[in-house]
Formats: C-alpha cells, structure tokens, sequence
C-alpha cells in the first residue's frame, strides 16, 4: 500500500471503502463517513457522478486509447484548448502527463532542455522550499522538501536547493506584519540564486498553497516579489498548483486568485475529479518557441499521458465546474467554512487554523501560548496511537499529517456546504477533545 505502514495491517482489516455518494464515503459494511479530503484533494465535483462514468464508457467504445508520440486525437486538442483558455497569460501549451509527479518531472525537464536550447546550458538547478511536497520520482522528489521521505531512495538528482516556507505561524519576528515576512521569504529565494549563481539556476518551484506541513497560504506581495525575483535573474517560476488548480481555492487556476502568472503550471488530481488518471504541465509560447524550430524534440514523453478517456472525462468534469459553478460556490462559502474551523480554537490542543478555499490545516500544539508542538514521542502516541484512527472510526476521512508540526488537513469535495462544515467541525471537536486527554 502507498505510504502505508504496512505493519499496520498485520494483525488487523484494512478500511476498504467500495461506495461514493457527493461528499460521503462507504466501507464494505455499510457505514458511512465524511470524506474530508476528496479521496486524496482529487474528487473535487463529489463522488457518483454518473455523467462521468458514462463519458469515459462513451469514448472508450470510440477510442479507448491512442499515443501522443507524432500523433494527436480529437480529446486531447480540445482538452489542451480548455486548460490553457483557462491558464494566465501566455500559457498556451499543454504537455499530457497521468499524473502531478509526472507533471512536476516535466517541467523540470523541460527547464533543463529549454535554457540548453537558447544557449543558457548551465542553467539546471532549481529552488523549492523547505517541507514541501512535490513527487515521488528521482527528480520530483528531489524537489521534494521533507528528508525523511527523501533519505530512503538517495542519492537522488542534483541540484536541487531549499529555502524557507510561507509558515508564518512559525515566524514570531513577523507575527504582525504579513507583508514584512513575504517580502523575507521572497528575498530568501534570491538569496540562493545570487548563492548558486543566477547562470545556474533554472527554475523556482512553489505551490500557491503549501500542502506539507499544513496548508501555508502565501503572505501579500510574496509572489509578486518573487515573479520580479525571477524576471531579474532569467529563472522560470512554475506554479505546482496539483492540489491547487480546478477549485480547490475557488479558481480554476490558483495563480490567478494571487496574482501572479507562472512560466509553467503543473497540475492533475481535480482535474477528472478523480473518475480517470490525467495530469499535465502548461507551458508559455515564450518557452516553447524553441521546441518548434529546426529538428529540435522535447525527449520525454508517458505512455498513457492524455489518454482519450481521460480526456474525454476531464472536459465532462470542467463542464460541471461551469454549469454548476462550483468555483463560486467555493469562493462564496470558503469564509464559512474557515470560520466554522476556527470555532475549534478554544480547544487547548488547537494552536493554529489556516489555509485558503476549501483547503485548510489545523495545526496541533502541547501549549498554545508558547506554541510547543509535541516530541517525538507524543506524537506517535496521540496522532498515530489515536487521532488517525479516531478520527476515521467517528466517521471522518481526512489527514493526520506530521510532516512539519502535526496538523489535521481538510479539502472536501467543492460541492460542500454549511452543514457539513458543521459536521465536520462536530467530529473534530469530540475527537480533539479526547486526544488532548492523552497528551
């Protein structure tokens, strides 16, 4: 199982969940629970869409599958015309992946061999931050800003460098004063360009929001200051937006809801809302160009990137996110539901709430004025000997996560609405409760 301790399980049935109704989960015994995290902040249209299913079943019967390798088909142009009519400025082409790793690998990839093209062939590192998330293969995960997840598989590729995260929780020199900190953490990044030498540097990578370690919303101006960053040293900004894009926050795109305009955008999971593997990397023309000339070829493709069904399945899915707005329904309704979520702060064991559309983390604390997290060893006891666990047999599928502090992460499915908002604030509230008995 992925990222399973498989010990877990020796002794003990695994959870096998067999039904989805809109925003609901069942197991194999009927019950039903919440699912607080859209399977994996995949199914963001809700789960059960018939017209869904019936579209990939549809277009498997026509054609169920064809290459991307010197060839096209109708599905994959008419997908690729959507997503960059979506897309910010220039970002007008789409390279299919099946998946967000894969599309994080391409834009690195493509960095890499884009400067080689115009004559920059020194040009190959990148810059993330640290705790993030970005991949599991050898160049995503080398992206990948957490150690421990890192430390099994090294060495891994080369060049790839960390700054600090967007955590102003974590940032007492700043507490007051949001813009100050965005503009340290932005000056961090050039920093390490000017460190490692801008004729070195090819990309910077940054999520909108920050999954690992608990969803870190940017401060104001920080990516403003970071694009001015990028433009000053010749280095692309490529928006990781895998969880971010297709509502998550309210937009189909999240740079647009911050402002900024990526050179690449990587993004996958919302976009099928789950019902068929698909990801891709947006690309400016700015970046492309160089593609198109002479005999040049971008040496790098996948099998089933921008397969048919998924295709097909991924324009039903958009066609829903209009006809039913459920980017607005975000944006209407995220102030409610963080303001629900903030109800649990008079919980002693509730230090921080914070994220962006339906996108939040709750971060745990030992002593809310101080701000203590827990050792090691309380961690494994309560968030791993109860919360998970807990949390799950009171009927709700989310994230107990302590990559970072340890938080509890929540992104629904868009169509949530104030009575589950509710819901979920209930169960949270009886489980944290008794985990802080445990401490």
């Amino acid at each position: 199982m992925h990222f399973t301790r498989m010990s877990s399980y020796e002794n003990a049935p695994v959870p096998t969940i067999v039904r989805g109704e809109g925003a609901y989960i069942y197991d194999d015994k009927g019950k039903r629970y919440i699912d607080g995290l859209a399977g994996l902040f995949v199914v963001n249209a809700g789960h059960g869409r018939v017209e869904l299913a019936e579209t990939a079943y549809k277009q498997a019967q026509e054609l169920a599958f064809f290459p991307l390798w010197s060839y096209a088909h109708p599905k994959a142009v008419e997908l690729a015309e959507r997503l960059a009519g979506y897309a910010p400025g220039d970002l007008n082409k789409v390279f299919f992946t099946t998946g967000g790793g894969e599309a994080v690998e391409t834009a690195w990839k493509l960095a890499k061999q884009y400067f080689k093209l115009v004559g920059k062939p020194t040009k190959h590192k990148v810059i993330s931050r640290a705790v993030a998330y970005h991949g599991t293969p050898q160049g995503a995960l080398s992206i990948t800003g957490l150690p421990g997840l890192k430390a099994p598989f090294e060495p891994l590729v080369p060049g790839a460098h960390k700054v600090a995260n967007t955590n102003i929780y974590r940032a007492p020199l700043f507490g007051d004063d949001p813009e100050a900190f965005g503009r340290w953490c932005a000056d961090q990044i050039e920093q390490q360009i000017l460190f490692e030498g801008p004729d070195t540097v090819a990309a910077v990578f940054l999520e909108p929001v920050q999954n690992a370690g608990g969803c870190f919303p940017p401060p104001p101006g920080y990516f403003q200051r970071v694009r001015e960053i990028c433009d000053r040293h010749d280095v692309l900004l490529v928006s990781d937006e895998v969880i971010c894009a297709f509502g998550r926050l309210g937009t189909m795109f999240a740079c647009d809801k911050f402002g900024y305009v990526p050179d690449m955008i990587t993004c996958a999971k919302g976009m099928t809302s789950g019902y068929s593997p698909i990801g891709a990397c947006l690309v400016s023309d700015r970046l492309a160009e160089p593609f198109y000339r002479q005999d040049n070829t971008f040496l790098h493709g996948y099998t089933f990137g921008g397969h048919p069904v998924s295709a097909a399945v991924a324009l039903a899915n958009l066609d829903i996110f209009e006809r039913e707005g459920l980017n607005q329904h975000v944006l209407d309704t995220e102030a409610d539901f963080l303001a629900t979520l903030r109800r649990l702060h008079d919980l002693p064991i509730v230090g921080d709430v914070r994220g962006n559309g339906f996108f939040y983390g709750i971060e745990l604390v030992k002593d809310k004025a101080t701000k203590e997290s827990f050792d090691a060893e309380e961690t494994e006891r309560v968030l791993y000997g109860y919360l998970s666990k807990a949390l799950y047999d009171n009927g709700l599928y989310c994230r107990a996560d302590d990559r970072g502090d340890p938080v509890v992460q929540l992104a629904p499915p868009l169509i949530a609405d104030q009575a589950l908002f509710d819901e979920i604030e209930q169960v949270l509230r009886a489980v944290l409760t008794e985990a802080w008995t445990k401490i």
